[in-house]
This record gives structure tokens, C-alpha cells and sequence, in this order.
């Protein structure tokens, strides 16, 4: 069994990727459910007036958004935007761009790919599939990223759904459920960011 450690080029983060989708975990994420949905049949909110279509895969429908062009820079940066152009299944907590910090896009490339791993989670989550499994988890549902660290997802009151990352800070989901052909992004409004020590994703 290889290690690879996580590189900020294109190359280094789709091997990130990869890995990540194999990577054993002690805390014993959930898995979510395959959802199945016609393109045609789903009507998604806009984001800052922009229309986020289904048949768009999640790179186009964040490039779309006004309010996202720093995370889709960084994305792209750190080489994370080829799996949101891929064919694979992925949930995005996107940040708009109020939420990210503004020295964000001045780290370093491994930096970046840590980053922008940390908020994408292999498998389609929806808020129904989320709430599932914050229901099955006893309160809480632990996630698995594509940077292999935890994002923690729990109620706040009856309907709001919040994130709790590494650092024990929290975000907001402000607009839930934009279904794209693969995936489907939820746009968070704080920045989520890994724990402080160095991680390496197993990969065979």
C-alpha cells in the first residue's frame, strides 16, 4: 500500500481524490443513499440571481454563481475542480465569497488542495439524505471528505441543518439542495477548514 501526500497541483489532488473514495475510517462515516433524479423534473433555487441547472455538472453551476468566484478560483488553483467536472458523485459545501477568507487564494498549492478537498464529500447528500442520517447517527452524522478529515452534521432547531468542522467551528446551510448531473452543492456561510495537522490519504 502506497501513501500519497496531498499535493496542491492538479495531478497531486485528483490522487487526493482518489485515495480519499478508498480511504478506511475508524470514525465510520455514513454512506448515502443513490438518489435518482430526473434533470427535468428538478427545480433548483437560484444563487444571486443565477439560474443553477441539472443538466450542469458542479463546476459550471459554482462558476455560474457571482457569489462563488473565489472558492471557483481556488478550486481550480488547487487542481479540486476536476473532480466537480467528472462523472463521479459528490456533495459541495460551497462558501460564498463573504464567507472565505481573503488570504484564502495566497497559500501555497498543497495548502489550497487541503482547503478545497476538505469541502467536497464523495456521494450525493441531499437534506433529506442529511437528515437521515443525523437521525440514524443519534443527533449527529459524521462525513467523510475527499481531504479524509470529518465534517460533523447536526441539527440546529427543527429544519436548520449546520456544519461543525475540525477546528469546532460552525456553518449554516443558506441554500440547500442545487442538484447538478453529479452531485449536488449546498452554499455554506462560513469558510469549514481541516484540523491543523498534516494528513496523508491512503490510496492502493
Amino acid at each position: 500500500m502506497k501513501r500519497y501526500a496531498i499535493a496542491g497541483v492538479a495531478a497531486g489532488a485528483a490522487m487526493m481524490i482518489g485515495g480519499a473514495l478508498g480511504a478506511a475510517s475508524n470514525s465510520a462515516p455514513v454512506q448515502p443513499k443513490t438518489l435518482v433524479a430526473d434533470a427535468a423534473e428538478v427545480m433548483n433555487p437560484m444563487i444571486a440571481g443565477q439560474a443553477m441547472l441539472p443538466g450542469r455538472n458542479l463546476l459550471e453551476n459554482i462558476s455560474a454563481s457571482p457569489d462563488h468566484s473565489t472558492l471557483v478560483a481556488a478550486m481550480k488553483d488547487s487542481g479540486v475542480s476536476d473532480a466537480l467536472n467528472s462523472d463521479g458523485q459528490f456533495t459541495v459545501f460551497a462558501p460564498t465569497n463573504a464567507a472565505m477568507p481573503a488570504q484564502v487564494l495566497g497559500r501555497d498549492k498543497a495548502q489550497l488542495a487541503r482547503l478545497m478537498g476538505y469541502l467536497v464529500v464523495p456521494g450525493k447528500y441531499d437534506s433529506q439524505t442529511l437528515l437521515k442520517a443525523i437521525g440514524e447517527g443519534g443527533g449527529e452524522a459524521k462525513l467523510r471528505t475527499v481531504e479524509g478529515g470529518i465534517l460533523v452534521a447536526r441539527m440546529n432547531g427543527p429544519t436548520n441543518i449546520i456544519l461543525m468542522d475540525e477546528r469546532g467551528d460552525t456553518a449554516d446551510i443558506a441554500i440547500y439542495d442545487v442538484y447538478d448531473k453529479n452531485g449536488v452543492m449546498h452554499v455554506v456561510d462560513r469558510m469549514l477548514e481541516p484540523g491543523a495537522s498534516a494528513r496523508q490519504v491512503a490510496g492502493n
